[in-house]
């Protein structure tokens, strides 16, 4: 079909491999189940605590058009809380526990050759590798076992 008078002439690019581009999610119900198994154990972990992290208060919006809308405070302290008398129960959405996080210092110390010669990069690369690798190569190591029982006989 000719194109009529003062009609663009249609180029379309679908040349390249577009099928190769595509990204599928086909992992994300599973990633959806492990991120909540980890957000149980982190939950188990620090049993007493909140889980969403430091406790805030719940205040309104400032203005005329928000002041009917309610949302989190950049948070307050149980010293606060007791000098203000405020009713912790319609105040908190979690229970009042203050988060501790204990970490230890670790003593300055002499840095040994192991340490020294120790290659962080090379060794990931050699475990992914292993890891990746291991059944090509258990079904390798099978099959000369049976090779070698095989010329035995």
């Amino acid at each position: 079909m000719a194109p009529s008078r003062n009609a663009m002439i249609l180029n379309p690019h679908f040349h390249k491999d577009w099928q190769k581009r595509v990204c599928t999610w086909f992992n994300q119900p599973a990633r959806k189940v492990r991120r909540r198994k980890v957000r149980l154990a982190k939950a188990r972990c620090i049993a007493p605590c909140p889980v969403a992290g430091p406790l805030r208060p719940v205040v309104k919006c400032p203005t005329v058009r928000y002041h009917t809308k309610v949302h989190a405070g950049r948070g307050f302290s149980l010293e606060k809380l007791k000098a203000a008398e405020i009713k912790v129960a319609t105040q908190l959405t979690g229970p009042v526990m203050p988060i501790k996080n204990i970490s230890k210092r670790e003593r300055a110390r002499v840095i040994s050759e192991d340490e020294k010669n120790f290659k962080a990069f090379a060794s990931l690369r050699m475990a992914r590798a292993n890891a990746r690798l291991f059944g090509i190569r258990a079904k390798r190591a099978k099959e000369a076992a049976e090779q070698d029982v095989e010329k035995k006989k």
